[in-house]
C-alpha cells in the first residue's frame, strides 16, 4: 500500500503538534514544508496539506485544487478550536436531484453528533 503524503505546511505549534500525531502512522509520509519553499509545494504532489488557519495561508495548494481534484486542503485555527476542510472534488453535468443529494448527505454530515467529546 502506497503511503499517503501529508505536507505540514507552516511552523506554528499546532501544525508540529498534528505532524508529530501523523508521524506515528505507518500509511503517512510526512513531509514539512515553510511558507518560503511554497514554490515547492505542487512538485511533492501531497495528497492533504495541514495548515494553520491564523498564519499566512497557503496560496500554493489553493491554487493546485483546481488541476488536484483529490487533494484537500486542512486548516487549524487552535484559537477558535475550528478546523475547515478544502476539497478540489469537481462534479460536472450535475441534475437539479443530484444537487439536492449532496447538500442532504453534507448536512447529515454537519449534524452528526460530534463524537470527540
Amino acid at each position: 500500500m502506497e503511503k499517503r503524503l501529508i505536507v505540514l505546511y507552516g511552523n506554528s505549534v499546532i501544525v508540529g503538534s498534528v505532524g508529530a500525531s501523523l508521524r506515528r502512522s505507518r500509511q503517512y509520509k510526512v513531509v514539512p514544508m515553510l511558507p518560503s519553499q511554497q514554490s515547492e509545494l505542487e512538485a511533492t504532489e501531497p495528497d492533504v496539506v495541514v495548515f494553520d488557519l491564523d498564519a499566512a495561508p497557503p496560496e500554493a495548494a489553493f491554487s493546485m485544487l483546481e488541476s488536484r481534484p483529490g487533494l484537500k486542503l486542512i486548516g487549524i485555527s487552535p484559537d477558535s478550536n475550528l478546523v475547515r476542510i478544502w476539497s478540489g472534488r469537481q462534479l460536472r453535468e450535475l441534475s437539479t436531484q443530484g444537487l439536492l443529494e449532496i447538500v442532504n448527505e453534507q448536512m447529515e454530515k454537519s449534524s452528526a453528533p460530534d463524537t470527540q467529546g
